[in-house]
C-alpha cells in the first residue's frame, strides 16, 4: 500500500461529490435559510454524510467481493459497461427522476434522501476503477485475506465520506453565511454532466485499457 494515488483519487471524488449541490450541500444551506439557523446547517451535513457514506459501501462492497470472485479481466469489462450503461442512463432519464423532501423533515428522512440521491447519481460506481487497483495490489494480493480486504474497503469509504464531509461543509457555512443561493442563478458549472460525461469516460477508458 506503497502507492497513495488511488487514496488522493478517493479524496478527489469526495471533494467533488462535495461540490455538487445536489449531493447534499444546498439542501442544508435551504434548510437553514428556511430555519433561520446555522446549526440547522450544520447537523443537516451529519445525516447528508452518512447516507452518501451508506450509499458509497454498497457499491465498494460488492466491488470488493466481485473481485475476489471473478477474473481481473473479466471484471474490468464488466465495470466499464456498468459505468457507460449509468452515465447513459443518467444523461437520457436522469433529471426525471428528482428526488423531493420537504423542510419538515426529520434526520432520518434526510439520510434517506442522501442515500437515494447519491445512489441515483451512481456516486459509488465511479469508485470502481479506483479499487481494483487496491484490492490487486501487491504480489500476492490477489490471494488476499477477504478480512483484509474488507478492511481496505471500509477505509476507502471512510477517506472518500469524510473528504465529502468537509468540502459540503465548507461549502455549505460558505453559502449560507456569505454568498447566498442567488449565485446559483448568476451561473454555475453544470456538474451533474460533468459528472456524468466523467461516468462514460472512465467506462470507455476501462474497455479500451
Amino acid at each position: 500500500m506503497s502507492d497513495i494515488s488511488p487514496w488522493l483519487v478517493l479524496i478527489g471524488l469526495g471533494a467533488f461529490h462535495g461540490l455538487n449541490p445536489a449531493m447534499g450541500w444546498l439542501f442544508a444551506v435551504a434548510l437553514g435559510l428556511y430555519r433561520q439557523s446555522r446549526t440547522t446547517v450544520l447537523v443537516s451535513l451529519i445525516p447528508i454524510a452518512i447516507g452518501h457514506a451508506l450509499a458509497i459501501a454498497v457499491v465498494v462492497y460488492v466491488v470488493i467481493v466481485l473481485g475476489m470472485a471473478i477474473d481481473e479481466d473479466a471484471f474490468r469489462i464488466l465495470s466499464g459497461v456498468l459505468l457507460i450503461a449509468w452515465g447513459l442512463y443518467h444523461l437520457l432519464y436522469g433529471h426525471r427522476h428528482r428526488v423531493r423532501i420537504g423542510f419538515k423533515t426529520g434526520l432520518v428522512g434526510l439520510a434517506v434522501w442522501s442515500f437515494v440521491m447519491a445512489t441515483a447519481h451512481g456516486a459509488g460506481m465511479m469508485l470502481i476503477p479506483v479499487l481494483m487497483p487496491l484490492e490487486h495490489m501487491g504480489e500476492h494480493a490477489h490471494y488476499m485475506p477477504a478480512t483484509h480486504s474488507l478492511w481496505i474497503a471500509s477505509l476507502a469509504v471512510l477517506v472518500h465520506s469524510l473528504a465529502m464531509l468537509a468540502v459540503t461543509g465548507i461549502v455549505a457555512l460558505v453559502v449560507y453565511e456569505w454568498v447566498g443561493l442567488d449565485f446559483l442563478r448568476r451561473g454555475w458549472i453544470n456538474l451533474d454532466l460533468l459528472w456524468t460525461a466523467a461516468l462514460i469516460g472512465i467506462g470507455l477508458w476501462l474497455l479500451l485499457a
